[in-house]
């Protein structure tokens, strides 16, 4: 059984089909995530009690952060196998036209988004290290951790670190681009897309791309602006 699921996942279907999994996955997490950082417009006390439900998932019948660790865990299976199968497949997509055609160029739209899964997703992988450093090991957070999360927050997107506002923006807009062709693509590697769906799944990729894009901007710009304090 392990042959043949080594089998499966070494054709480009089963890559294709490791990378929709993951993706959604990866997506799921993104929209908690965004949900859970939008609690902060309701105040520090709601959004601290948020922060700490997150360590205390699952007790008494677990240990205290058990069920986070296990989600981070999931989470970086889901970023390496996602990785991984992504430059399987292009490598693969290489492989198979060493020559490129001369009678034919590949389309705006197409380098376009060649070029934004690609470096977009380096420049992603970058933007989440740091992130995991500021504020899950507070290596780099001006508070530390010693503050409440809600200050943490405050502190990393003050006026005066207007730069770490403009990179965080920055790198969110691309995971909204990441996203939104993610999207896309998975719908065509799930058999999803036809004629009749097409424009509607297009809206679809692009609709919760630009939600989770806003969703995730909206926290620091406030902050940056003053408009949470």
């Amino acid at each position: 059984m392990a042959i043949a699921s080594t089998a499966i996942y070494r054709s480009t279907v089963g890559k294709k089909a490791v990378m929709a999994a993951t993706g959604a996955i990866l997506v799921g997490f993104l929209i908690a995530h965004m949900i859970g950082n939008l609690k902060i417009f309701l105040g520090a006390g709601d959004f601290d009690h948020y922060a700490e439900w997150l360590r205390t998932m699952g007790e008494p019948a677990v240990p205290r952060r058990t069920v986070l660790t296990i989600l981070e865990i999931v989470l970086g299976v889901s970023v390496l196998l996602h990785m991984w199968s992504a430059v399987s497949l292009a490598r693969r997509a290489r492989a198979a036209r060493p020559v490129k055609y001369h009678g034919k160029k590949k389309s705006h739209a197409q380098g376009y988004a060649t070029h934004t899964m690609r470096y977009g997703g380096i420049i992603i992988l970058l933007f989440v290290i740091w992130h995991l450093l500021d504020l899950t090991f507070y290596a780099v957070n001006p508070k530390g951790s010693d503050a409440t999360p809600y200050d943490r927050v405050v502190a990393d997107f003050d006026a005066s670190r207007w730069y770490i506002t403009v990179w965080y923006v920055l790198a969110v807009l691309l995971v909204g681009l990441h996203l939104r062709h993610g999207i896309w693509s998975a719908f065509q590697t799930l058999g999803l897309r036809s004629p009749r769906n097409n424009t509607a799944l297009r809206g679809l990729a692009g609709g919760l791309a630009a939600v989770v894009t806003i969703g995730f901007i909206a926290v620091p710009i406030s902050v940056t602006f003053g408009w949470v304090s």
